[in-house]
């Protein structure tokens, strides 16, 4: 019932869409039920009068006739085209729905789920339910009107023929309700193979280049000959399900026209019936058994679109695990002191903690650098500070105010991040500079590519800063990559700043411009550096170094190789060439 109740909420907006094509449905029935009468009556009465009163009579029916079939075009087009862009509307509608809540979900969700799942179900199971909007009202509701319509009028005609009539209808209205039921949990798969056969596709779509560079196409086209078999599969189990369901529901219908052209001849024999009326029957038993077919065929639809329904359904009931609590509050007037108190945090419950009770202080205007093995924490102790996960014990707060009374779009848009794996989105260059900024103007982005030494690369380009940088910014090299997202992040100018290892793609000049462009960008801001480049961080105020057992060192770049601690070990490796 909860599926069916946001079913039909998704028709509110377009109830007057929705009402007109009822009404054109009960116009184009009515229509379609009246022909046979009309027969019968010029049958009947009409044709067993003199050629003069024939004459005069059907030429009043003709114009009736043509007047009827003139409203049902215009029903018929209103039903296929508004019918279906009524259709259209609502999958609109519920796509809009899905990317927004797809938006608010927590890096925890896309952790666990590949992107072509899950732009499988924005597509592909979208477009089947809105097929299921469109056709399933209307075809229910014609095909009902036209079984009940045509049903009185067969009891009209002969009631003991009609009731036999309704036994095979009965055996076949069972019969539908059984298969139905078998067929719900195969619909259900064939959604899910589908999925895979998206995610296999966008997997090795993304990764071509690595595909390549390592010959592995073979690999590839057996991982997805493996889920495109699968897939197969599943739809060879529905086709043959729904071979069965047909071919049992058309065996049917014969016995339909077998008891009515038996029990009729009886009726005829015994003179209780004329063969005109018998051949108006069975015109109506046509106009029985058209939505019969209807409905059959709907089947089909019905569990496709149910299915996709559910999937989507699924993915709204997702609640997000990150968001504004009741009465959160804009952080506004920043100043940039940051403190970790007693932070531990796990990826999944069963595991062990990545952070266990890490305490740590960082005064506005500070640049702290984190240092250290991978896998010690330090990427996920920054995602910490932003939100992207949150904290599964202790407090994190910025001037004294905790990050989880504070509301998500300010806190994020006091931050600014340089992340390792640089992500560009399709468009041109101004356009991914421009993403840190909202209605940035020229002169701003143009600066910020200057503090970025990005700045004379782009003007050398033949399209300047309107350059198409492919996707994922494939036709950049990766240190221009990195720098543009540099410039992003000038181009926001938050108060708070975290680098995660945002030199590592750069070349020593180029390094050398950013290391400078990043320390003017540094003045005054509270600034995170996670950094295996230890040249990048020597000016830090702070240089912190975390490993899988926690905080094992602290001190500024002096201090900790004097030390002689784990700092010093890594230092000496890079710049002396000792061997770990």
């Amino acid at each position: 019932m909860n599926i069916l109740k946001r079913f039909i909420s998704y028709y509110k907006p377009y109830r007057l869409l929705f009402y007109t094509d009822m009404l054109c449905a009960i116009i184009v029935s009515a229509i379609d039920l009246s022909f046979p009468m009309i027969l019968s009556y010029l049958i009947n009465r009409v044709f067993i009068q003199g050629r003069e009163a024939i004459l005069n009579t059907i030429m009043v029916v003709g114009i009736a006739l043509l007047a009827m079939y003139i409203i049902k075009y215009f029903c018929q087009y209103f039903i296929v085209s508004y019918g279906h862009i009524m259709g259209a509307k609502m999958e609109t509608d519920m796509r809009r729905d899905l990317f927004t809540h797809l938006q608010k979900l927590s890096f925890s969700y896309y952790d666990k789920r590949n992107t072509g799942e899950l732009m499988s179900r924005l597509v592909a199971d979208l477009f089947d339910i809105s097929e299921l909007a469109h056709h399933g009202p209307e075809n229910l509701f014609i095909s009902i009107l036209k079984i009940v319509g045509s049903f009185v009028i067969l009891m009209t005609l002969n009631v003991q023929m009609t009731l036999a009539l309704s036994i095979v209808t009965l055996v076949i209205i069972v019969f539908s309700l059984y298969k139905n039921k078998v067929m719900q949990p195969i619909f259900s798969d064939n959604r899910v193979k589908i999925a895979k056969v998206n995610s296999s596709v966008q997997d090795s779509l993304a990764g071509i280049r690595v595909v390549q560079s390592f010959a592995n196409e073979g690999i590839e086209k057996k991982k997805f000959a493996h889920s495109n078999e699968a897939f197969l599969e599943s739809k060879t189990g529905a086709y043959k399900v729904m071979g069965g369901f047909h071919a049992w529901n058309s065996f049917f219908e014969g016995l339909l026209y077998i008891v009515v052209v038996v029990t009729g001849g009886i009726h005829i024999a015994n003179g209780t019936l004329r063969p005109s009326d018998l051949a108006v029957y069975i015109l109506y038993i046509n106009i029985f058994i058209n939505p019969i077919d209807v409905l059959i065929n709907f089947t089909e639809q019905f569990q496709k679109g149910y299915a996709g329904f559910k999937r989507f359904v699924e993915v709204l009931e997702t609640h997000p695990d990150i968001k504004d609590e009741p009465g959160a509050k804009p952080l506004t007037q920043i100043k940039g002191d940051i403190e970790y108190q007693s932070v531990s945090f796990g990826y999944d419950e069963e595991e062990s903690h990545v952070l266990d009770q890490v305490s740590l202080k960082i005064k506005a205007g500070e640049t702290i650098a984190l240092v250290g093995p991978s896998g010690g924490g330090k990427t996920t102790l920054c995602s910490l500070l932003p939100r992207f996960y949150e904290v599964t014990s202790g407090t994190i707060t910025i001037d004294g105010q905790d990050i989880r009374k504070v509301t998500l779009a300010s806190l994020r848009n006091a931050i600014g991040v340089v992340q390792q794996d640089v992500y560009l989105f399709d468009g041109s260059i101004k356009q991914n500079i421009a993403y840190g900024k909202a209605g940035a103007t020229d002169e701003e982005i143009i600066e910020a590519a200057k503090k970025a030494n990005i700045h004379e690369f782009i003007s050398s380009l033949e399209e300047g800063y309107d350059t198409y940088v492919g996707e994922r910014g494939v036709r950049l090299s990766g240190g221009q990559k990195q720098r543009l997202s540099i410039a992003r992040v000038f181009l926001k100018n938050p108060p708070i700043l975290i680098l995660d290892e945002a030199t590592s793609a750069l070349d020593n000049e180029s390094e050398r411009y950013i290391q400078k462009s990043l320390e003017e960008l540094a003045q005054n801001r509270t600034t995170i550096v996670i950094a295996h480049r230890l040249s990048t961080i020597r000016n830090a105020d702070e240089i912190i170094v975390i490993t899988d057992e926690g905080i094992k060192e602290r001190g500024n770049h002096q201090e900790l190789l004097e030390i002689e601690g784990i700092y010093a070990h890594y230092y000496r490796m890079q710049f002396e060439g000792l061997e770990g």
